[in-house]
């Protein structure tokens, strides 16, 4: 069993729990409360799981081999299962969207990063989508010459969106994913990306050179994966003083709300429905899908549903299995209205299903998001399709949800996206 099966599993044995329990009387003030100790607990997450995907990488870097980067390989996987729970804050409150660039931009242009294919697609005018930030010491980009001799968090961090295009992602989950991987040269055909451990066997034993800099790379984004999660997990924490936390707990209680109803309504319908799977979709591209060089989109998604689901009914489970669980929306919606609680509870195990059949196609037909987005596969695009009308619907629950529990006017982005 992988582990975001054992995670899923886990998911869906404490929601069993949890959906028998009901809280008495919450208020507007205690659901925001408990919205920030659900962001503390699962950046904490998201940084505990970055921790040993880092302990691993440096443990297969020190004595590089097949298994060592099988192993790194699943502890990327790992991290990601907590991570895009997290995406669920970043709608609605600045301090995260500001943030998550650096995290978790994409798609990019992985040739500023290392070697590519010949035939390799880039994006037009992007003067550092072939700077091959490994290869070389000093990159000309444009009218700029810069020194990347040494390859530090920093250095990887100054590099993003260089020359002034947000195709160049230096940092993050995705660039630790294709020095990982490498490029999924398979199209919308099976198999994801197979970069061969020995491209960082120092010595006699590299392939495709310069492995002694894609280590010192690796090395460096993952160590700033880690600096920022830290960070991040500090902002929501209730023993820090003067951080985010204290400033949303200070406001309006309805100013809350509108947060986590907008961050969950622009999740849904935006930026998963519109940005990660009907651009991908009707663009056919694989370039377009979120996971794209480890295959691991339906994952993805499925923990970004989780998460939106996971802000509506205050619940959430730890990495280590236990159960965060508190006042939420949910209950405030059933004090107002029972019939329509039960009428959008509905919708959200609707949508959380039909996001599951992702998972489903991936894991058990062996047919991943890349081929279901493929021009020839009718039944792959019915699929999709279905998944972003769920998503739609969902979001129209959303908005019923606000009006009940008292915010008007919710207007989720939709990333200019029409549905």
């Amino acid at each position: 069993m992988n582990v975001t099966t054992a995670v899923r599993g886990a998911i869906a044995a404490s929601f069993l729990i949890t959906s028998t329990s009901a809280l008495s009387a919450v208020t507007k003030d205690q659901v925001v409360e408990h919205y920030a100790d659900l962001a503390h607990a699962v950046f904490a997450d998201a940084r505990i799981t970055a921790q040993e995907l880092d302990t691993s990488i440096n443990t297969f870097l020190a004595s590089p081999s097949e298994k060592g980067l099988a192993d790194v390989k699943q502890a990327w996987l790992a991290s990601r299962v907590p991570y895009q729970q997290t995406e669920v804050f970043r709608f609605g409150n600045a301090i995260v969207d500001d943030w998550e660039g650096q995290l978790n931009a994409w798609p990019l242009d992985e040739g500023l990063i290392d070697y590519v294919s010949a035939d390799y697609q880039y994006e037009l005018g992007n003067e550092g989508a072939q700077a091959n930030i490994v290869a070389n010491e000093t990159l000309k980009i444009g009218a700029t010459t810069l020194d990347v001799s040494t390859i530090t968090p920093q250095a990887i961090a100054d590099l993003n969106e260089v020359g002034g295009s947000e195709a160049n992602v230096a940092s993050g989950y995705h660039a630790i994913e294709f020095l990982l991987w490498g490029q999924d040269l398979n199209g919308t055909n099976a198999g994801a990306g197979e970069r061969p451990y020995t491209d960082y066997v120092i010595g006699e034993g590299c392939t495709n050179g310069n492995c002694e800099r894609r280590a010192e790379y690796l090395k460096a984004a993952s160590a700033l994966l880690v600096q920022d999660l830290e960070w991040m997990e500090k902002q929501w924490s209730a023993s820090e003083k003067g951080n985010y936390r204290t400033e949303l707990l200070a406001d309006k209680a309805d100013n809350g709300l509108r947060k986590m109803l907008f961050g969950m309504g622009s999740l849904s319908l935006g930026e998963l429905a519109g940005e990660r799977m009907k651009v991908a979709l009707e663009a056919n591209s694989t370039e377009d899908e979120h996971d794209c060089f480890s295959d691991n989109t339906h994952n993805s998604h499925y923990y970004n549903e989780q998460g939106i689901y996971n802000v509506y009914t205050g619940t959430y489970v730890r990495a280590d299995g236990t159960l965060v669980d508190g006042p939420s929306i949910a209950n405030l919606v059933e004090q107002k209205d029972k019939t329509a609680a039960k009428e959008i509870q509905k919708q959200f195990d609707m949508a959380r299903t039909q996001v599951r059949k992702l998972v489903t196609s991936a894991e058990q037909d062996n047919q991943y998001f890349d081929q279901l987005i493929a021009s020839n596969n009718p039944q792959g695009n019915k699929l999709v399709n279905e998944t972003i009308v769920a998503l739609v619907a969902q979001t129209g629950s959303i908005e019923r949800a606000a009006g009940i529990v008292g915010i008007d006017s919710l207007s989720p982005d939709t990333a200019d996206h029409e549905f």
